[in-house]
């Protein structure tokens, strides 16, 4: 006998974005600090934007953005693109179920390209799921500035079970 799955409501699923908002832009205070925000978590490619400010600056001289901001949000885009996979894969869990799934969530590698300098007044980060298993999986992320310039692009494997 086969058990129906029963699609997420509507406000389930609005329970669900809250969550995942909350999560990355409130209580990760390091994705805070950077001033993260999250554009859309569509599962085939969350975005995120933050803001260039002065404490991001890498190259004093030249005001463009730190490599290591620059590597984090790529690796958080990486990591939101994870869960929305995993969420759209559960699609019959409530958002309490899905956000369970994530205790022991982690990055396990990550490569980042930088190929530009990081100027610019906002940038995007953009990543899409490449692989989706039951213990690991993995995406492409790419950031681009306000002019659409890609700054960076990377590669990230995620421990997700």
């Amino acid at each position: 006998m086969t058990i129906a799955r029963v699609p997420r409501s509507t406000e389930e699923q609005d329970r669900l974005q809250t969550a995942f908002r909350e999560l990355f832009e409130k209580l990760i205070a390091f994705n805070e600090l950077i001033g993260m925000k999250i554009v859309s978590m569509d599962p085939a490619a969350p975005r995120i934007r933050f803001e260039m400010r002065p404490d991001l600056v890498g190259h004093y001289q030249f005001g463009r953005l730190h490599g290591g901001v620059i590597s984090s949000v790529l690796d958080v885009t990486a990591g939101l693109a994870l869960m929305c996979a995993i969420a759209e894969k559960h699609r019959d869990e409530t958002a309490m179920q899905v956000m369970h799934r994530f205790a022991k969530f982690g990055t396990i590698d990550l490569r980042i390209d930088f190929l530009r300098p990081g100027n610019g007044s906002f940038f995007v980060s953009t990543a899409r799921v490449t692989r989706l298993g039951g213990r690991i999986g993995s995406a492409q992320m790419t950031l681009e500035n306000d002019s659409g310039t890609l700054i960076a692009t990377g590669s990230a494997a995620f421990v997700i079970s």
